[in-house]
């Protein structure tokens, strides 16, 4: 196993650039595919481009939102407090390897952008308390945690086809999560990785001494040194410090907001993106306790959605070109051609991994190849929900292996991606195993 993941990450150091230049590349290519395997011409590919950059503005602000209040809840005292409790039980390196992949995956299981902060948190702790942990396996394993996301709560393309007045609602009705995230496979699943993706991060653990990159305290040590430097040690008792400080400022605004969610769901409404993010943030308003505190919070979790800001629209862009040139239908359309009933949910599952590639994003990845697949379904008489969700699960397996989202955990951590890639890839490959066979068996026996 210690070959096998070298030879991955000493691949990755070599070859595989930033995230901000893998978008760049991902651009270009798929401008190329559009004109030789779709003909189209390229003023035509490259307006389309131009036309979609700013075609998920409004789901980039959502994306960046959840994360940048992701960290704030997970920054929160009573949260903290509580990781490091954790990490005070943890004495060894392949043990620190599975709680990190835990706490990541619980964390992503209950909702992504928690998810992928609060594992990224704990990794660091774990990696300054515990000697001798391999800094950049204790970050990827973290992370590998958020694939769990697409099973649980957050996971996009369910939570949207349970939602009344989704765009595909006209063509295939609604989607009960009964029938997708909380059927019984998806639970198992679900359980699956939850206890095998930890064990199989710890195997990945080095074994020689001289093999084993640990934190550098100093870093996190300079991280305490600026934090605090943007704490005032004195502030005048004014009217304005006081506000500034106040408990129970926040304490109202944060009651008003738990009022609207419990009046909201007692009168139907849905748990969609713009309601989870309406959650996280009031919760942190009252976790954090003075308007003051969040603001700081706040300011420090700006970090982790930079890249998220800045390579978002070059995704829009890239799924700009595949929806105008027909490139993803053509690509579907390679998998289900040679389809049944039974495998079409599995071929969909094999499609979505690889269009996750171009449109790193569930719900944008939706609009481009659910149309397809759902008609797919209709034609071939397969299941529509584990269609769904098996594009559903093809998305967060590729996610492991997508530049795009790892990019909180880089921030949070410090490292490049090509220093976590080369484990990230090992465990891509396990994940492939499980959630294809979890989608075959439930396509034969469901």
């Amino acid at each position: 196993m210690e070959k096998i993941t070298g030879f991955f990450t000493n691949l990755m150091r070599k070859y595989l650039p930033d995230p901000f230049v893998f978008a760049i590349g991902l651009t270009i290519l798929t401008m190329i595919l559009a004109m030789l395997v779709q003909g189209q011409g390229f003023i035509a590919a490259t307006t389309s481009w131009g036309s979609g950059f700013w075609n998920l503005l409004s789901f980039t602000t959502q994306m960046a939102v959840i994360l940048a209040m992701g960290y704030v809840l997970a920054k929160a005292p009573i949260i903290d407090r509580f990781l490091n409790r954790i990490v005070l039980l943890v004495q060894t390196p392949k043990m620190a390897i599975i709680v990190a992949t835990l706490v990541g995956g619980i964390g992503s299981y209950l909702n992504w952008g928690f998810g992928l902060v609060i594992g990224g948190i704990i990794a660091k702790k774990l990696a300054l308390k515990v000697k001798g942990v391999h800094y950049p396996l204790i970050i990827a394993a973290a992370y590998s945690g958020f694939t769990l996301y697409g099973l649980g709560f957050s996971a996009s393309i369910p939570v949207l086809i349970s939602t009344a007045g989704h765009p595909m609602e006209g063509n295939m009705g609604l989607v009960s999560l009964a029938e997708t995230i909380f059927s019984a496979p998806m639970l198992i699943t679900s359980l699956v990785v939850i206890i095998t993706l930890p064990l199989l991060n710890a195997w990945l653990h080095p074994k020689k001494k001289e093999n084993i990159i640990e934190i550098n305290p100093a870093v996190d040590a300079q991280e305490q040194v600026a934090a605090a430097s943007t704490v005032s040690t004195y502030e005048e008792p004014t009217l304005a410090t006081k506000l500034n400080n106040s408990r129970l400022l926040s304490l109202a605004i944060g009651g008003i907001g738990v009022i609207y969610v419990v009046a909201s769901f007692n009168q139907g409404g849905k748990l969609d993106l713009n309601m989870i993010n309406f959650i996280i943030l009031f919760l942190g308003i009252i976790l954090l306790g003075t308007p003051a505190n969040y603001v700081s919070s706040l300011n420090e979790g700006i970090k982790t959605i930079s890249g998220i800001i800045l390579q978002y629209p070059f995704y829009a862009g890239i799924m700009a070109i595949m929806a105008g040139s027909g490139l993803v239908d053509t690509f579907a359309h390679w998998f289900v051609q040679f389809s049944t009933a039974e495998t079409l949910p599995f071929w969909g599952l094999i499609s979505s991994f690889f269009i996750n590639f171009f449109a790193p994003s569930a719900g944008g990845h939706w609009v481009v190849q659910g149309p397809f697949m759902i008609d797919a379904a209709k034609e071939l008489g397969a299941s529509i929900s584990q269609t769904s969700m098996a594009v559903m699960l093809g998305n967060a397996w590729n996610d492991l292996v997508q530049p795009f989202w790892i990019l909180p955990a880089l921030a949070l951590s410090g490292l490049k991606l090509k220093d976590v890639m080369g484990y990230t890839v090992v465990m891509m490959f396990w994940i492939g195993i499980v959630y294809s066979a979890a989608v075959l068996l439930w396509g034969f026996l469901g």
